[in-house]
């Protein structure tokens, strides 16, 4: 390795590095390796944080929470949580090298809960998301018929209240719409989901999904399988080709009818809305989401990074561009949306949908009203299942990161890298198996709204913030990013991670425990009360991992109590050297390294 790239690892790694050259007869530890490039890096990222939600959940938030007086809230949550935390882990993981459970040890071993609990999170959202993919990738493969599938009502799934909304010799009423099911809403259900009557009606397997899931399982496997010697390749085109699919699907909503009124709708303000908590609530949730913090993503892709990164610039940028595009995709989703409502006669808020309603019924329903129908659908699909392909595969990237760095002497052996992906890999699929039966989206709408909800990152970001802010240092912190890129973050950050922080997040998740309301499907069907027990296990086994480290660890100790609290708070002294002391460091070690082989 050159003489760059070894004085920009870490310590640890260098002694690790010089006990395997001293010490021949015990099998090589693989070295944990770096970004090839520093576009890899940033497309890694910006392919986690650009996702679905960013499609499919912002703009109906906007439109829903007051238009364009949503962006206040929203860039409030941006600047005291959003950006603040984005950096302080990135900045964490590129000093550490290190994934989101060990660099907790390295920094602050007492708070090293947080990246159990993270990882945790991060692990239910591998063992759900993709689902999303499966049936994206079903749809991808139904837009190739000649005539699109939920384009019609004379399939052997549809029912006689079916109404095909794409038909030209339809006329539109409140009363037909309400005493009908749209033939998009029938495919969905009835041939996608194959829906039972509820969670206790498990049903039996749909065997067109299973395969389409194992297709995407397989794609992710091969997409991580060499670390970021593979990744770093895929984000090439996963990242950057959804871009081109927006851009067209942009272009041609603004050409169509009606698309000046969906857009009108997406941000029209409401200042009266902003005196209502939930709409707070909601830009806050939206940007833990779609910023990737807590989880220990971030932590693991800046852990590849070479210690003189300029990750605080970085941060910016890639904020902006993640902010930006949930923007801009605003207009393609409502151009369209107003395409479909101007088409039925009916207001623009009879036909917004969020989340897989979006995705699923209201985009494929107007896609079918369009010329060519066929493209736009294989178009819209692609970019979906790329949006959410990055995601997926970088969640199980983070997650193999954080294992790997817990047991390197295990793991990172000729081999076993390979082995562990695909028994995660394996793991989470079996996980799955039951959201693919016929009461599967139940028991999906469960993971999605209580394993990894906002309350549950909420809490955590408290627990974050307050460890870094006052347990390890703020100040500390700022000598780091400092030593690292050169040049001293601005004061807001420290007052974010001392006080804003964890204040903003305490507030939105106790109003978020305040104003709970049981979980719902369709507005109709209500949960058994075992499955909100189950619900409330999955969100309290990520939040309870915190404390209840940090109080094993207080027990679990020696010496008096402040002697405990004093040794579990102070980070590993050999962290703590600057650049500079390393690189002097480095070279000691390859001059003893040198001396003893000779």
């Amino acid at each position: 390795m050159g003489d760059k790239v070894a004085a920009d690892r870490s310590i640890i790694g260098n002694w690790k590095c010089w006990s395997e050259e001293m010490n021949p007869i015990k099998e090589k530890i693989e070295e944990r390796g770096f970004w090839g490039k520093k576009a890899e890096f940033l497309l890694a990222v910006a392919g986690n944080v650009v996702g679905l939600g960013n499609v499919w959940r912002f703009p109906y938030l906007c439109y829903r929470n007051g238009g364009g007086v949503f962006l206040i809230p929203y860039l409030v949550f941006v600047v005291t949580c959003g950006v603040p935390l984005f950096l302080l882990e990135t900045a964490m993981g590129q000093f550490t090298h290190e994934g989101g459970i060990t660099c907790w040890h390295r920094l602050c071993p007492l708070a090293q809960g947080i990246g159990y609990a993270g990882q945790l999170t991060v692990l239910y959202s591998c063992m759900y998301f993709t689902i999303i993919l499966a049936w994206a990738l079903f749809y991808l493969i139904s837009s190739f018929s000649s005539q699109l599938p939920w384009a019609s009502c004379d399939n052997i799934w549809n029912t006689d209240n079916c109404v095909n909304l794409a038909a030209g010799n339809v006329s539109f009423n409140q009363t037909t719409l309400i005493n009908s099911t749209s033939a998009a809403t029938e495919f969905w259900e009835r041939r996608v989901l194959s829906l039972s009557g509820g969670i206790e009606e498990i049903g039996k397997i749909n065997w067109e999904i299973l395969l389409c899931l194992i297709a995407m399982w397989i794609i992710c496997y091969f997409c991580i399988w060499k670390g970021v010697k593979s990744t770093g390749k895929v984000v090439y085109f996963t990242a950057t080709f959804p871009y081109l699919m927006l851009l067209v699907l942009l272009i041609r909503g603004l050409t169509l009818p009606g698309a000046l009124q969906g857009i009108v709708f997406y941000l029209y303000p409401e200042p009266a809305r902003l005196a209502d908590p939930q709409v707070w609530m909601e830009a806050g949730t939206q940007v833990f989401f779609s910023y990737s913090v807590i989880g220990g993503v971030l932590i693991s892709l800046g852990s590849y990074n070479q210690y003189s990164n300029n990750c605080y610039r970085d941060c910016f940028w890639l904020c902006l561009l993640n902010s930006g595009t949930s923007f801009v995709a605003g207009f393609a989703v409502f151009s369209v949306l107003g395409f479909m409502a101007h088409m039925q006669g009916v207001p623009i808020g009879e036909v917004a949908e969020s989340g897989p309603g979006l995705a699923f019924i209201a985009y494929p329903q107007a896609v079918a009203m369009m010329p060519f129908p066929q493209l736009w659908a294989v178009c819209f699909f692609i970019m979906i299942i790329l949006l959410g392909l990055d995601t997926q595969f970088v969640s199980v990237e983070c997650v193999v990161t954080s294992v790997m760095d817990l047991f390197p002497e295990v793991l990172r052996r000729a081999g076993r890298r390979e082995l562990f992906v695909l028994l995660l890999c394996f793991t989470c699929f079996f996980g799955q198996l039951i959201m693919v039966t016929e009461g599967g989206m139940y028991v999906f709408q469960l993971f999605d709204n209580y394993a990894c909800n906002g309350a549950c990152l909420l809490f955590l970001s408290v627990f974050e913030s307050l460890a870094i802010g006052w347990i390890f240092g703020a100040e500390k912190m700022f000598d780091i990013i400092e030593d690292m890129t050169t040049s001293r973050p601005n004061y807001w950050f420290k007052l974010c991670w001392k006080y804003l922080t964890p204040l903003v997040s305490l507030t939105s998740f106790v109003y978020s425990m305040v104003r709970y309301t049981p979980l719902t499907f369709n507005r109709w069907y209500v949960y058994p009360d075992w499955a909100y027990v189950l619900g409330w296990l999955l969100a309290l086994s990520s939040i309870l991992l915190v404390p209840a480290w940090a109080l094993g660890q207080m027990c679990a100790g020696k010496g008096s109590l402040k002697q405990r609290w004093c040794h579990l708070r102070r980070p590993e002294t050999i962290l703590l050297l600057s650049y500079k002391q390393v690189q002097v460091q480095t070279a000691e070690m390859e001059d003893l390294i040198k001396s003893s082989t000779k």
